[in-house]
């Protein structure tokens, strides 16, 4: 445990809250101090909901740290049962009750008798695991819950669709851009002839989650979240999923073929397994799979073409930097090294617990790579490095702002900007298009820097060092200084830089116009 300002994945009780708010009629209790129900607010700010955020804080105040909880948890338990009558009720511990070493499940059994809504404690360790964690984990409990149950009820069945269909696992709510992204999946299934069986957590019936058996395929989009539901469902139920996310032109395309190989497999095993009972449908979409891959490529996406056009080849070479959740940081990473030519300096992820992974899909597309949730590591990293733009989180574009190097947002966490009312998916062929146009956009272009030179740039006077996090030790002459300021404002930062970066290795502490020249002529 640390004491952090900014942090890129949130405490445990954060991704439940995500995951229990994303269900329909599912409520949320955590038992925390008042300062802690802040996800209330930041749900309704950021997805512009019209309804009241389902959950409700058990407030730990002095009276519950000096005597304990006693029948409090219990009772806002049964009062929310009573008052909004919902499905399922997940209590959901914090490190607060933890410390207080509070008997959360006891209250839930104590719950349970008089409840008519179900009612779980979430199980995810809030010292060992981080937001994108719990959720995963929390997802998961929920639905091997109810198919547990319906299991004992008697109500579960196991048999598939007739035509094919899918489940799309891990769309939930605060997800960057996540909404977008399942409209496009759910095209992109259309396009394919496959049936949407089931979409969760997002708008997902809790009382439905009995009929995710029935899909022939479960489509996990992002590794954060849903991919422990993805297994449970391939052990318990003999379920296939893909898990490759169709983001880029490359990569879209891998994707599909590998649903439709899916798709031929089940339907095979189907219809061996009944092969008198019912008849399967396997629809490829009109003309086959590669016929509509090559389509979709040439007229649907433009960044293809882009990709050829002198705009996208005036970037070819420029450096860039890339840091987010491992999903999106590792495909934007390919998406800009092999469909657009640029050098990635270094591409990085604050998942640390899928850092194997994240080097794997990486590796021969970056020069470097860091795995780190420290964001002054990651500042220093960029200032050494000196990109022609940033791809990172509302973090690095931060950053960026204070280096004055343009920064495009690809990842959670993020801001209000981030939540776009237009049609901005990042999956699927028009998302190879918004990710195009974040690209191009991000760039300081050449007309941009001819006119900023002409105008003297966007003035500020304000220069930074190389590093965020330290003091250069350096002191600049008045006369120096007012050189510096003379040069234009969108170069003056990496002249500094150039030159504070001389008089460290000559061991000089005293920064003159001599030494801006003799520095301007060692790096000509």
């Amino acid at each position: 445990m640390k004491l952090a300002y900014w942090m890129y994945a949130g405490p445990a009780h954060i991704g439940t809250l995500r995951v229990a708010s994303s269900f329909k009629n599912v409520h949320a209790i955590m038992h925390a101090p008042l300062g802690d129900d802040y996800f209330n607010v930041m749900r309704s700010m950021l997805e512009r909901e019209r309804d009241f955020t389902p959950v409700t804080a058990s407030i730990v105040d002095r009276h519950v740290l000096a005597r304990g909880s006693q029948e409090k948890v219990v009772e806002n338990i049964s009062r929310k049962d009573k008052e909004e009558e919902p499905d399922l009720i997940l209590l959901t511990p914090t490190c607060t009750s933890s410390i207080l070493q509070e008997d959360l499940q006891n209250f839930v059994e104590r719950a349970s008798l008089n409840c008519q809504s179900d009612v779980i404690l979430a199980d995810v360790n809030h010292y060992r695991v981080n937001e994108l964690q719990a959720a995963d984990r929390t997802l998961e409990q929920i639905v091997r819950f109810y198919l547990d149950k319906s299991k004992n009820q008697s109500v579960q069945t196991q048999n598939k669709t007739l035509k094919p269909s899918a489940n799309i696992i891990g769309i939930f709510t605060l997800g960057f851009h996540n909404q977008h992204d399942c409209r496009e999946l759910k095209r992109l299934l259309t396009d394919l002839n496959i049936q949407i069986n089931e979409i969760i957590p997002e708008g997902g019936s809790v009382q439905n989650l009995k009929n995710l058996p029935k899909a022939w395929f479960n489509l996990v989009p992002y590794r954060e979240i849903g991919l422990m539901t993805a297994l449970y469902l391939e052990k318990n139920f003999n379920m296939p999923y893909v898990s490759t996310t169709p983001m880029g032109i490359i990569d879209t395309a891998v994707c599909i073929r590998e649903i439709c190989q899916t798709i031929q497999q089940v339907a095979l095993t189907l219809q061996n397994q009944n092969s008198k009972d019912q008849s399967f449908e396997n629809h490829l979409p009109f003309g086959g799979v590669e016929n509509y891959i090559d389509r979709q490529t040439r007229f649907v996406s433009q960044a293809a073409w882009f990709s050829r056009s002198i705009d996208c080849q005036n970037l070819t070479g420029k450096k860039t930097v890339i840091f987010g959740d491992a999903t999106h940081a590792a495909y934007i990473t390919k998406i800009l090294a092999r469909e657009m030519g640029l050098r990635v300096s270094c591409a990085g992820t604050y998942c640390k617990h899928d850092a194997d992974w994240f080097r794997e899909q990486v590796q021969g597309f970056c020069d470097d790579v860091i795995i780190s949730d420290d964001h002054t590591q990651v500042g220093d990293l960029i200032a050494k490095l000196e990109p022609s733009a940033i791809f990172g989180t509302q973090m690095e574009r931060h950053i960026g702002k204070r280096l004055d190097i343009p920064c495009g947002v690809i990842s959670a966490p993020v801001h209000i900007q981030n939540f776009p009312l237009g049609y901005r998916p990042f999956l699927g062929y028009e998302g190879t298009n918004q990710i195009a146009d974040l690209v191009y956009n991000s760039f300081t272009l050449g007309m941009e820097d001819h006119l900023l030179e002409i105008f003297n740039g966007h003035d500020t006077k304000e220069v930074i060092t190389k590093s965020l996090s330290t003091e250069s030790g350096l002191n600049w002459t008045q006369q120096a200084q007012k050189e510096l300021n003379n040069v234009p404002g969108f170069v003056r930062g990496k002249v500094k830089r150039n030159v504070e970066k001389y008089a460290r290795q000559q061991k000089i502490t005293n920064i003159t116009i001599d030494i801006m020249y003799a520095a301007k002529e060692a790096n000509s």
